[in-house]
């Protein structure tokens, strides 16, 4: 009987040495009931959907779970398909400071940078 070998599959959003470094800045102030923090795409914008990250406190079983040095980094299971292949970075210029996201699949943003569409 042949032993089959299971590649790890990769994961839905890639995160720069950036957004890494963010997501442990923001463990590191977390409230004490967190155990990440959470990607998700709410309605929301005038091109319909936004990129959302908040703290969480209970896994869900269909969130993605990404593992980065400074902490947890969940996606929420109703919008990996919205954000697969993504790239995460954290950019911090004299006047903004925000994730940033390279997202294959928006077809489209708002003026504003607010929301996407897909």
């Amino acid at each position: 009987m042949a032993q089959s070998t299971l590649k790890k599959r990769p994961a839905a959003v890639e995160l720069t040495q950036g957004a890494e470094a963010r997501v442990a800045d923001l463990m590191a102030k977390a409230p004490a009931d967190a155990i990440g923090v959470k990607l998700s795409t709410p309605r929301r914008g005038c091109s319909g959907l936004a990129y959302s990250v908040d703290y969480v406190t209970e896994e869900v079983a269909f969130d993605e779970k990404i593992e980065t040095p400074g902490g947890v980094l969940y996606i929420d299971g109703a919008s990996v398909l919205y954000l697969v292949g993504s790239i995460m970075d954290w950019v911090e210029d004299d006047f903004t400071a925000g994730f940033v996201f390279a997202n294959p699949n928006a077809k489209g943003a708002c003026g504003c940078g607010e929301s996407f569409m897909v």
